[in-house]
């Protein structure tokens, strides 16, 4: 978990030691080390730096992975309003916000996101932020699910471009269609399953 808001930063990889990295949070020098150690320990060659959405605390890394390693971020172009006021953000926040750089491009719904032998499914799932993406791996069972869906609750929809109705939908009809042994990853707190949210998550009953 890197940065003041406790976010999870993901790198996924296979045997062909490619990796990605979903939401670089990595704010302080500590952290950024942190990010670099475990990359380098694992021998791995980072191809894509992807944000599933644009909120300060998913993307204070982007510029750190950037610099480290030549990546330029990838997300929804919808999100491109709220990254565009980061600086006010970080202001409000009292952050020292190293600014992103430009997207590379922008991700759309429905794609496939390839690295090394593995392949994800890009899903859209706004009501958190205005076009915010979970990514779903069918073949290992798992999705990276930004701050949609928590282990017993769901993303706030009090910051911009957020709407609970929209939320609910996104998930309702995105994500419990996905197999209920699916294991999510969250932005924030710990894994949790479709199965166990569909039976116990109260804002889903």
């Amino acid at each position: 978990m890197f940065n003041p808001f406790q976010e999870n930063t993901y790198i996924l990889y296979d045997d062909s030691k490619e990796c990605i990295i979903i939401d670089p949070g990595c704010y302080t020098i500590d952290e950024q080390d942190l990010l670099k150690q475990y990359i380098s320990s694992y021998g791995l060659t980072p191809v894509r730096l992807i944000n599933t959405h644009c909120h300060i605390d998913h993307i204070l890394g982007n510029n750190f992975v950037f610099k480290t390693y030549g990546l330029l971020p990838e997300y929804h172009a919808a999100e491109q309003y709220i990254m565009d006021a980061m600086d006010n953000i970080s202001k409000m926040y009292d952050i020292n916000l190293d600014p992103s750089p430009a997207p590379q491009r922008y991700i759309e719904a429905g794609e496939k996101i390839n690295f090394g032998h593995s392949e994800l499914i890009s899903i859209f799932t706004p009501g958190h932020s205005p076009a915010s993406l979970s990514f779903y791996s069918k073949n290992d069972g798992i999705c990276i699910a930004g701050d949609v869906l928590f282990y017993g609750s769901i993303g706030r929809t009090d910051l911009p471009g957020g709407n609970y109705d929209t939320l609910i939908d996104s998930i309702e009809r995105e994500l419990m269609t996905l197999p209920d042994a699916t294991i999510i990853y969250p932005g924030h707190g710990d894994p949790t399953t479709i199965g166990f949210e569909r039976n116990n998550n109260p804002f889903l009953q």
